[in-house]
């Protein structure tokens, strides 16, 4: 995988989220937070993580809890440095209560492409387990896979 560096077209915008979407998929909380800076600055809902340890330590907290996650991401704009997406993943609790949580994040890059800001904001739905949409496989959505938008979501 290339390290996609700003100023971005919307061709490698694109390419960003996927790769972050491909990325968080994984549920590997080392191989993710390679993609940010040492010092990244993150708002995570009401957890504000600083630096890679912390948001390892953060991933690993979440995969523990948010089980059979499965995400997509949608680009919603871009400027030189900086993107917008728009995301919704299913997971269920420890319980085999499932939701679906919605929200939007924006990312800032340094110059070497790694992410130095994120700040995500996120709502969380009880749904059924039939309402499910996201049904692959664990790990990287296929690209037959519909996309948000595909879902009317």
């Amino acid at each position: 995988m290339s390290l996609l560096v700003p100023p971005f077209t919307r061709e490698t915008a694109l390419q960003k989220v996927r790769q972050a979407e491909d990325g968080w998929n994984s549920r590997d909380p080392q191989q993710v937070s390679l993609v940010y800076t040492e010092d990244s600055q993150w708002r995570n809902r009401a957890e504000f993580p600083v630096g890679r340890a912390e948001i390892q330590a953060f991933l690993a907290r979440k995969w523990a809890k948010e089980l059979d996650y499965r995400l997509i991401k949608e680009l919603w704009s871009f400027t030189e440095n900086r993107i917008a997406v728009r995301f919704a993943y299913e997971w269920h609790d420890d319980s085999g209560h499932w939701f679906r949580s919605y929200g939007n994040e924006n990312w800032e890059f340094a110059a070497d492409g790694l992410m130095q800001r994120r700040f995500a904001s996120i709502n969380d739905m009880p749904i059924s387990e039939a309402d499910r949409k996201f049904h692959w496989l664990l790990g990287r959505r296929p690209d037959d896979h519909p996309g948000l938008s595909e879902l009317g979501l």
